[in-house]
């Protein structure tokens, strides 16, 4: 059974593309779908911002394929889980829930570890060394997420 995984910030040019380019290099593709988007419509369409490709391609992380897209409702359908970069975002996701079953598929991406903060914090206004700090705080969780989707993968195929 593929799980399906939503990374979610406000434009979807920084943050969320990265996340979606570091999961998708730490699990297997036929097991793993991952995409991204944004809950602010003002970049549908563009791909990720310069110096989130530069970082990304810096780690041999190839990002510029990637489209800014608006979240939906049917994202809620379409995703087993639903990360958000921070609290705005989050608040944004669940506000458009229909029901418990759908806000319990989202959750802050930083929650996945303990590195002091709940927030990714948008590098969008700040220098190169942002987005760097950026990349490696989403390093860290999405390997984390990458090892919980493993184990629900094998809880649920019923082997250890």
């Amino acid at each position: 059974m593929q799980t399906r995984v939503l990374m979610v910030c406000l434009g979807n040019i920084c943050r969320s593309p990265l996340a979606e380019g570091l999961l998708k290099s730490k699990v297997d593709p036929e097991l793993v779908l991952v995409d991204s988007a944004g809950t602010g419509g003002y970049h549908i369409g563009n791909s990720p911002d310069p110096r989130s490709i530069a970082v990304a391609m810096k780690n041999n992380i190839d990002i510029t394929s990637q489209r800014c897209r608006l979240f939906s409702k049917s994202d809620f359908a379409r995703f087993d889980l639903i990360y958000a970069m921070d609290q705005s975002n989050y608040s944004d996701i669940v506000s458009l829930a229909d029901d418990i079953q759908q806000i319990q598929k989202v959750r802050l991406l930083l929650e996945e570890i303990d590195i002091g903060t709940r927030e990714v914090p948008d590098p969008y206004y700040g220098g190169a060394r942002g987005f760097e700090n950026v990349f490696d705080m989403i390093e860290e969780a999405c390997e984390a997420v990458a090892k919980r989707i493993s184990v629900l993968q094998n809880t649920n195929d019923g082997t250890d």
